[in-house]
């Protein structure tokens, strides 16, 4: 898995083709390769990203974090 924290942006995140969202009591499935997750807090979307953190002019440094499979 990679976890990559975008300049300005969004947490994109590579699933490995599925990922299991809990919120709550709900449980929701998403089958997709990469999701962006909200960094700047201002998503309508929560926890998505909908590109908000454009218009509000959001800045942070980049980041990686790449998880390894032992």
């Amino acid at each position: 898995m990679r976890i990559e924290f975008r300049e300005n942006g969004s947490i994109g995140i590579e699933t490995g083709g599925r990922l299991v969202l809990r919120q709550g009591d709900q449980e929701q499935v998403i089958e997709k390769p990469r999701v962006s997750l909200c960094r700047c807090g201002h998503s309508n979307n929560k926890p998505f990203c909908d590109g908000t953190h454009k218009a509000i002019g959001f800045t942070a440094p980049a980041a990686v974090i790449e998880l390894e499979e032992r």
